[in-house]
């Protein structure tokens, strides 16, 4: 496992001036860090509507195409509702202070047929720690065909990949769902990020759910539904491609974009520059002013402010950006906020263009694409 260290000099003001602010205004507000009464009833019309959706799934009895269909699609959009807006605060255990409750919603995870273990090594650890770092962030890490960083050598058919990046986003949630936990705990095991006497206690968990999630939302529509095995499956990977895009396309943009910066640094290295000044130089907002997609993406278009403080709940995002916005100003720090949504997916559209087309960046400390708006 490569690891590395942020400075503790450069920048040290601007975060220490961050975090008196952000204590500052919880205190004089009153509020909590944690889950309050609209983040409850998220979790509640979530959980609900994804297995209302799917009751009506298997007792409607119906052989309608358009019905069976348009099931499956709200289902999908009700993953990846869950896994931005339940699942992920859970197990950042900014839900509740109580580890035991983060615990039981983060068993949300179960109904989406992934880990939670291998989510927090792979999200809360590498991705929140090394953000954008080759060979360590996994959301950027060669996929070979993808390439999310101007560090990652060339292939000929990375010219494309802003045109079938749609497929390899739309079974994502497929692959992590029936491969992609079994070959990430083997790994993790190999690194050194899961303990070699937990390996066996984690692996018959995960194999006891996979065969409950599959048990329920594959194999069951398969026997009972009212068409053909063919059709079933269709309808179930369609639900997962929904899904899956979804969630690529709340994640992607705020990383895989121009405004981003990429870092490669020898195993051991120093970052030079802190940690929460980093950050700000390789995440970016969107559509911060739209209420309905706040509500709907988890606040995950706060990503600065998410990736600054995961511990708090995203509903308090919205109150907590003047802080962060204004201290990055006052230091003259980057504060990268795109107006709209459909902005982010169009640059990030376009960063992976440039990365299709780019010649291999030498390795530097940083390195950034310059992508013409």
């Amino acid at each position: 496992m490569v690891r590395y260290q942020f400075s503790r000099q450069i920048n040290k003001d601007f975060a220490t001036t961050l975090r008196k602010r952000v204590n500052a205004y919880f205190k004089d507000s009153g509020r909590g860090r944690n889950a309050n009464a609209q983040m409850v009833a998220k979790v509640i019309l979530g959980m609900v509507t994804y297995f209302s959706l799917y009751a009506v799934l298997m007792l409607s009895g119906s052989s309608n195409l358009i019905l069976l269909f348009s099931l499956y699609i709200g289902m999908g959009f009700c993953m990846a509702f869950i896994g931005l807006s339940v699942m992920h605060d859970s197990l950042h255990g900014s839900f509740s202070k109580k580890k035991s409750l983060n615990t039981l919603v983060g068993l949300s995870s179960i109904s989406l047929g992934v880990s939670d273990i291998i989510w927090k090594i792979q999200h809360n650890v590498l991705h929140h720690t090394y953000t954008n770092i080759e060979d360590a962030d996994e959301d950027i890490m060669p996929r070979y065909i993808m390439r999310f960083s101007p560090n990652q050598p060339k292939k000929w058919f990375h010219r494309y990949q802003h045109i079938y990046c749609w497929l390899v986003y739309g079974v994502s949630t497929i692959i992590w769902t029936v491969a992609k936990d079994f070959i990430k705990l083997g790994s993790y095991k190999r690194d050194g990020l899961i303990k070699p006497e937990e390996y066996n206690k984690h692996l018959v968990v995960m194999i006891f759910r996979k065969i409950l999630y599959h048990g329920v939302f594959f194999v069951l529509p398969l026997i009972f539904l009212e068409v053909s095995a063919g059709m079933t499956i269709l309808m179930w990977v369609t639900m997962h491609f929904v899904a899956g895009i979804t969630l690529s396309l709340v994640f992607q943009t705020a990383h895989i974009t121009p405004t981003s910066e990429y870092y490669i640094l020898e195993d051991g290295g120093e970052v030079q520059e802190n940690f929460y000044a980093h950050q700000l130089y390789t995440t970016a907002n969107y559509a911060t002013k739209n209420r309905v997609l706040n509500w709907l993406v988890g606040g995950l278009n706060f990503q600065i402010e998410h990736h600054l403080f995961p511990n708090i709940c995203h509903v308090h995002y919205p109150s907590l950006q003047h802080i962060v916005k204004e201290t990055a100003a006052e230091f003259n720090l980057p504060y990268h906020d795109i107006p709209t949504f459909w902005g982010a997916v169009a640059a990030h559209f376009r960063m992976l263009k440039e990365l299709g087309k780019g010649d291999v960046v030498e390795p530097a400390y940083r390195s950034k694409v310059d992508v013409a708006a």
